[in-house]
């Protein structure tokens, strides 16, 4: 799962907002302005069966996470958070 569901930044990450456009995801904001420190993002590529490629993006570290439990659910509340 992203680390950034749980980030006080996640609704003005430019990072963020680069995995959104990965997964087709509507934005937390359209033009974010905070850059973030050295995000590690893990792409994991899986093939289900001949014809389907599904690809996955997910920050797993970043110097600039600061915590924040919830955040992305507060932003959409009743909305599945991403994983």
């Amino acid at each position: 799962m992203c680390i950034c569901v749980n980030c006080y930044y996640v609704d003005d990450c430019t990072t963020y907002h680069a995995v959104e456009i990965q997964h087709q995801e509507r934005h937390l904001t359209e033009n974010p302005s905070f850059e973030p420190t050295e995000p590690t993002i893990n792409v994991n590529i899986r093939t289900p069966n001949q014809q389907d490629i599904e690809i996955e993006w997910d920050v797993v570290g970043c110097l600039s996470f600061t915590a924040e439990n919830g955040k992305w659910a507060k932003l959409r509340p009743g909305e599945l958070i991403p994983t």
